[in-house]
């Protein structure tokens, strides 16, 4: 099952992709995390100390490589250059298995606090002023495109703050996103936002609070997000000591309690292929109308395999 953490900047979303991935890590849970905001910081907030270096290569970075992998023997993409980043799976692509001997996991992960990750990479100079940082989660929306997860596993997607993961059709890859909100008005505001994007597309949402501190703040959450606030974090001392580099204890129960929530609402979900696949045909022709025809000299639409369908009965030997 694959989820989303998303939220306004500051809301701690990056804290609690950490800790719900780590709480599957230590379950025994077969996972990968994602960090896919354009801060990078989901290694650091998973235990990665100052005296230590993410080396595992970003995935914006072979970016080619990927695509080359992915589309296999497609015959409906012709090359690299004719694959976009909302290009689907076909009969003849390379479906990937979680955490399989691909050239993806194989040379993009490294396990950060006993918790598998992968990087999208950092905004540099050189994209300053020419590009946006779509361009790098561009590799995420391929890979969540032809993986084909398993029950018990996971992926968990650390994403960019605010309405911008709207941006582009990956909100649609996840079978649960976690709109963190603080109680705050701004806090609340931009779950508005996101229930009424995500509402079109049948995408579900719950609200996790977070940094409640009192009866008052959790009030104020139910009255402005009513039933769709699934669970919240309290201000936690060893989340502060934990990002302080002096973590120690435990976290605390109340905490622990909500951690085991969002994982009973992640498992409750049932795995739709069809609308997956159907989400990612609609954003791929999209796009191809909006741009991607005219930068690619192609006609894009030529790459939807109708007579494909995704999901574990789609693997076979070219599978990873």
């Amino acid at each position: 099952m694959r989820a989303a953490f998303v939220g306004k900047g500051g809301s701690g979303k990056t804290t609690l992709s950490a800790l719900f991935s780590r709480h599957l890590a230590h379950s025994g849970a077969r996972l990968v995390a994602i960090d896919g905001d354009i801060n990078q910081h989901l290694a650091e907030a998973l235990g990665l100390g100052d005296d230590e270096t993410f080396t595992a290569p970003p995935l914006s970075a072979r970016l080619g490589e990927i695509k080359d992998h992915l589309r296999g023997d497609n015959p409906r993409i012709t090359s690299r250059e004719a694959m976009i980043k909302t290009t689907p799976p076909g009969r003849g692509s390379r479906l990937l298995r979680l955490l399989g001997d691909d050239a993806v996991h194989t040379h993009h992960i490294q396990e950060v606090g006993g918790v598998p990750l992968m990087v999208t990479g950092e905004f540099d100079e050189s994209d300053l002023g020419v590009a946006c940082y779509h361009s790098k989660l561009g590799a995420v929306e391929l890979y969540l495109n032809h993986l084909v997860d398993g029950p018990g596993e996971y992926v968990v997607v650390d994403m960019t703050a605010g309405a911008d993961a709207f941006a582009s059709g990956l909100f649609t890859r996840f079978d649960m996103t976690f709109l963190v909100a603080e109680p705050t008005r701004k806090g609340v505001s931009v779950y508005r936002q996101y229930r009424d994007h995500a509402e079109e597309f049948g995408v579900p949402v719950a609200v996790v609070g977070n940094k409640v501190t009192g009866e008052d703040d959790l009030l104020f959450l139910k009255e402005h997000v009513g039933d769709d606030l699934l669970t919240y974090f309290q201000h936690s001392s060893w989340v502060r000591a934990h990002e302080q580099g002096r973590p120690q204890g435990d976290l605390e129960p109340h905490n622990r309690h909500a951690l085991r929530q969002l994982r009973t609402a992640l498992d409750s979900r049932t795995k739709d292929w069809t609308a997956f696949q159907e989400h990612a045909v609609a954003f791929h022709l999209r796009n191809a109308a909006a741009w991607a025809d005219r930068a690619t000299g192609s006609d894009l639409a030529a790459q939807i395999d109708p007579g494909f369908r995704h999901g574990p009965d789609a693997l076979g030997p070219t599978a990873a």
